[in-house]
Parts: structure tokens; C-alpha cells; sequence
């Protein structure tokens, strides 16, 4: 039976797990057929949209389509906000501290902090703890101010955070550990996060009045602050820095492991990543494109504010009510020729500008610029082992993001 054979025959119960199970599963069989025979499936949980142009059109009418499911995991966080004044002065404002200037010393940086990493292991390594984790948790450290944090901490709040914002919905099929129970180990390590950040704030804050020039993302944002030209003070830059610490990690550990392990599926495939990692400029299309075709984020989800027909002008053309859980499915998206040319070829060339990998419009990646340095220079320094193979299979562990992978080389 096809796919929507076996969904119809559902009870309408049934539909979503069934649905879920297979975006996971065999998601690119399922997205071709939906794109060419039901672009828009109404579940009775959500609305599930496959095609480039609906994708696109969600993402990036903030007005119709809202984050209001980020609301009740992020409170007054700009990010759970769409158009609004605090979202526009705060994202601007992170994003002009986070200069293009630093991205080649941080790429070296990164590099460096991989190759030493690797080195110590001496031939073996569980990838998401020691790198896919490790390195941003130290980039954090290094580069964005967290001097002398725990990095096992640094990890954890990021994790949970993550969990909890992304993989606690309530269309989420149930994990190893309970919707409850990840809510208490955000609020009980943001608030962990959050005394860290305070203590880190005052030492900073005497070293700027005493005419520190530290360049860090925290003394950067304290400037901002004192000069009082800004509707910025000391509450909103804690709540900030904790967002670049929970950006940072989780989703470069998952990205990476993706790339890494989509790279390692096919010999040809390998070898060729392999013969371009000595030259970034042409190994990076190599990362991205293994992220098209296997992304952390498989979809995106928002809110209809407004009825609003999808998949317009074709036969297929369907209302979604006001209220409407929406899901942008980003990973059938990248793969409708309506968007890109040749989609099912692996393409390493190809122009990924206009993939979903780091999301679009006003909710697009805060780290975007740094993501796309970070992470192809950690996957490249994999491929840059001799010998490198799996020793076990990338383990999620019953959840959605990569908890353990062995590789060995040498």
C-alpha cells in the first residue's frame, strides 16, 4: 500500500504516530509521494506541508504563521516573540556583537581545539560527548565570556533547554524521559545557569568600569548597557547570554553527527569528502549538503494566526484554520524541484543559501554565521584521520538527538 493508502485506512488517531514514524524512518519516499498527491495532509493533531513554496510561505509570514509554541518554553525570550519591537533591538543587538570579523580566527580556533581533542583520544573517541558537545561547550568558554565554567554544566543546560523548547511539544511522541521531567531539569538548570551567569556579570561589570577592553560577548553586551542608549539593562543581557550558550551547543553536536555520519554511509561519498578536506573552500558544500539530505531539524513549527490557504492554485489547495499547530517539513522541502534543481543528486556544489538547514526568515539562526564555520571545520578534522570508522552505530538513545557514536581510526 502507498503511504497515503495506509493513512487513510487509519483510524484518525492513528494517523500522526504513523506519519511521525516514518519521517524518521524513510522520510524521502514519504515526502515525494505527499508532495505530488497531498502537498497539504490535515491530521488531527497538525497540518503537515511538504512542497518548497508552503514551507517557505510559513517561515517566512511571521504575521500569519507565529512562534506560540515557543511561549510556554521560553517566557519572555525574544525568540519566542515574532515581530516585535524587543525581538528587533534584541537579535540586533546579539547579532551585532557577534562580529564576521572573528569567524576565520574562530574557525582556526576550532580546528585547533578538535585536532588536540582527537589527538589526546589516542585512536578512539565517543563522538557527541568528547566533540560533537565538547568543542562548542569550549568555543562558549573561549569566545563567548564563560570563563571557568563547568563544561559538563555548559552541556546540560544547553541539552535540556533544547529538549524542552524543541522535543516537548505536544504532538511529540513520548521518550525515554517523562514531558514533566524535562521541564524540571530546564527550570532546575536554568536557574543554576542563571546564578553562574550573575556571578559572571559582576566580575565583568568591575572590569569594565575599570576600563577593561575585553573583547568577550559579555563585556561587549555590558557596554551596551551602561551607555543607556538602549532599551537593554542587566536582566535582558543574562537572559541573552544564556540564549547563545543553549544555541550553541546542542544543535552543533546534533548537526555535526548527522553530516559526519551521512558522509561516512557511502565509500564514494566518504572518499570524496576525504580527497577535498584539505581545502575548506571546497570541503564546506560537502557538510551542508549532507545536511540537506539529513538535518537536525526535519521540520519547522508554528501557529496559523489567520485562515490561510496552502499549496494556492493547484488542485490541492487547503484552508488552515486559525489556531492550526503547522508543521514546515524543511527536509521534504529541500528536496521539491520547484525549489531545487536536481534534488536527489548529492551535490556538494550546489548553492545552499536557500536550504532550511539553519531555519528562514525573522526566526532564521541567531549563530548562523558561526554554525556555518563550526561546524563543517569539526567535521572536517574527522576526515582528516586516517582510517576513521564506526565502531558502534549513532545511538539517539530513544530521543531525537544523537546521544552516543564510537568511531576509531588509525
Amino acid at each position: 500500500m502507498s503511504y497515503l493508502a495506509q493513512i487513510d485506512a487509519a483510524a484518525p488517531a492513528g494517523r500522526w504516530p504513523m506519519v511521525r514514524a516514518w519521517l524518521y524512518k524513510e522520510p524521502l519516499p514519504l515526502f515525494a509521494e505527499l508532495r505530488a498527491n497531498r502537498p497539504v495532509l490535515v491530521l488531527p493533531e497538525l497540518t503537515f506541508c511538504t512542497r518548497h513554496a508552503d514551507c517557505t510561505l510559513i517561515l517566512r509570514r511571521h504575521d500569519v504563521f507565529g512562534v506560540d509554541l515557543y511561549k510556554p518554553k521560553q517566557g519572555d525570550y525574544w525568540m519566542a516573540q515574532d515581530d516585535t519591537a524587543r525581538h528587533f533591538r534584541e537579535k540586533s543587538i546579539m547579532k551585532a556583537i557577534l562580529d564576521h570579523e572573528d569567524l576565520a580566527p574562530m574557525r582556526a580556533w576550532v580546528g585547533e581545539e578538535t585536532a588536540a581533542r582527537l589527538k589526546a583520544a589516542g585512536g578512539s573517541i565517543d563522538y557527541v560527548r568528547q566533540i560533537g558537545r565538547a568543542v562548542p561547550a569550549a568555543l562558549v568558554e573561549h569566545w563567548f565570556g564563560f570563563t571557568g565554567a563547568d563544561p559538563e554544566k555548559l552541556i546540560e543546560w544547553s541539552y535540556w533547554n533544547q529538549q524542552n523548547a524543541f522535543h516537548n511539544q505536544p504532538f511529540d511522541a513520548p521518550g525515554p524521559v517523562s514531558p514533566e521531567d524535562i521541564e524540571k531539569n530546564m527550570s532546575r538548570g536554568n536557574v543554576m545557569m542563571a546564578l553562574f551567569i550573575g556571578r559572571l556579570v559582576a566580575k565583568r561589570t568591575i572590569a569594565v568600569k575599570l576600563g577593561s577592553e575585553a573583547q568577550d560577548s559579555i563585556s561587549r553586551l555590558l557596554r551596551l548597557v551602561f551607555c543607556d542608549s538602549l532599551k537593554f539593562n542587566l536582566k535582558q543581557l543574562i537572559f541573552n547570554v544564556g540564549g547563545l550558550l543553549i544555541g550553541a551547543v546542542e544543535t552543533t553536536s546534533h548537526g555535526t553527527a548527522n553530516a559526519l555520519s551521512f558522509l561516512m554511509e557511502d565509500p564514494a561519498r566518504l572518499a570524496a569528502a576525504k580527497a577535498a578536506a584539505d581545502d575548506p573552500a571546497k570541503f564546506d558544500g560537502f557538510v551542508f549538503e549532507a545536511l540537506r539530505f539529513k538535518p537536525a531539524f526535519p521540520y519547522f513549527f508554528r501557529t496559523a494566526h489567520r485562515p490561510t490557504v496552502l499549496a494556492g492554485g493547484t488542485e490541492h489547495a487547503t484552508e488552515v484554520p486559525v489556531g492550526t499547530t503547522v508543521l514546515a517539513v524543511a527536509h521534504s522541502a529541500m528536496f521539491d524541484a520547484a525549489g531545487f534543481s536536481d534534488p536527489d543528486a548529492f551535490d556538494p556544489a550546489r548553492d545552499h543559501s536557500d536550504c532550511f538547514t539553519l531555519g528562514q526568515g525573522i526566526h532564521e539562526c541567531l549563530g548562523r554565521a558561526i554554525a556555518t564555520v563550526m561546524m563543517p571545520e569539526m567535521v572536517r578534522q574527522m576526515l582528516l584521520l586516517p582510517g576513521l570508522k564506526a565502531i558502534g552505530p549513532l545511538d539517539n538513545q530513544g530521543t531525537k538527538v544523537p546521544q552516543k557514536w564510537e568511531l576509531g581510526w588509525g
